[in-house]
């Protein structure tokens, strides 16, 4: 069986087709499955994504960057390779990525999730000749709770705190994730305040035609907010920084998959950890892997050689296809789910850094 990509300095490169997915350096055609930080750069000569997520991706590379886009399902030949975008389930826009050529068909899956979310078209499995799949859970101990428990989780933790008099902060990607969390919230218990990164992809989100309730925006200069009822959604990085002084007292909370380890929220300090993530679980990606039929499997951005053994044990044909960011990532470093959004609320900090 041919190899339809390589990796190379700048990324997953597809010869024939003569592009790349997801390059992490600037390239002349690249194909983006999302528009997370690790996944979309800017600065290549053109983008191709996911209609859907056309104005997302707008928003991380630039107003002038030539994106063109495709259907959910629609097939364009570049270069004599067949491309076609199907949608992953991760966020707004993500999508797996289906190379065919000569008679063979790979599926590069980027990020992804088979949870249902409101926000964004649900994962879609794809056959193919060869899996490239991510690993960022691939341990057994990784296994999501319902969406709706955990919402119920998070609303009563928001309720008692505003019982309380306390201001609700709720830490999570700016993109995706956050805009999920949003939808999933109930908006009677109190208004829903948004950080400037957050309220970045909210508009891009909206402008996208995705229903979300009312959410404020922090004016420049303010001192008081939310009068101890509000839900803050913001970004990791303003843990611990001045920023949620604008909040008076406040009870700050994680959502992340990582959370699922309990020792992860009490180093990190957080008052509670909410089991949320927009990547699959093991059983997820077990589930994805086998509904793709391939005969053969890529493992990589996370926990790539414990997923590989895992599935070489179940006789699968697994490798590890090393990129940039394989590794097992140890939980203390990748507790936030990095997502490196840059904001635009002058009041708050320049961009976010890792938690």
């Amino acid at each position: 069986m041919s190899d339809l990509l390589a990796v190379t300095d700048a990324g997953l490169y597809c010869s024939q087709g003569d592009f790349y997915i997801d390059p992490w350096r600037r390239v002349p055609r690249a194909i983006i499955t999302h528009a997370h930080a690790d996944h979309a750069r800017s600065g290549c000569g053109r983008y191709l994504c996911a209609s859907p997520g056309t104005l997302v991706l707008r928003s991380r590379v630039g107003s002038s960057a030539p994106i063109d886009s495709l259907r959910h399902g629609e097939t364009l030949s570049i270069n004599g390779v067949e491309v076609s975008l199907h949608p992953a389930g991760h966020v707004l826009g993500s999508a797996q990525v289906r190379l065919s050529h000569a008679g063979t068909t790979w599926v590069v899956t980027g990020d992804y999730k088979l949870e249902a979310d409101p926000t964004c078209a649900p994962f879609e499995p794809v056959e193919c000749d060869v899996f490239v799949t991510e690993s960022t859970f691939g341990l057994p101990v990784y296994r999501w709770q319902d969406p709706a428990a955990v919402a119920t989780e998070i609303n009563d933790w928001w309720r008692a705190n505003r019982d309380a008099g306390r201001t609700s902060v709720l830490l999570a990607y700016a993109l995706g994730k956050a805009q999920r969390l949003a939808a999933a919230v109930d908006p009677s218990i109190g208004p829903i305040i948004g950080h400037g990164a957050v309220m970045k992809m909210v508009d891009a989100y909206r402008a996208s035609g995705v229903r979300l309730p009312p959410i404020d925006r922090v004016p420049p200069r303010a001192r008081k907010m939310g009068g101890g009822r509000a839900l803050v959604i913001a970004p990791p990085s303003v843990a611990g920084s001045r920023w949620l002084g604008l909040f008076g007292e406040t009870s700050v909370a994680m959502a992340s998959g990582w959370m699922s380890l309990r020792g992860v929220r009490r180093r990190r300090g957080f008052d509670k950890g909410f089991v949320v993530s927009d990547h699959a679980d093991f059983p997820g990606l077990l589930t994805a892997i086998a509904a793709s039929r391939a005969r053969r499997v890529l493992v990589t951005h996370g926990f790539t050689d414990t997923l590989t053994r895992l599935l070489q044990e179940r006789g699968v044909d697994a490798a590890v296809l090393p990129t940039r960011f394989t590794g097992e990532a140890a939980p203390d470093a990748a507790v936030a789910e990095r997502d490196d959004d840059t904001q635009d609320d002058t009041t708050d900090m320049s961009e976010e850094a890792p938690v």
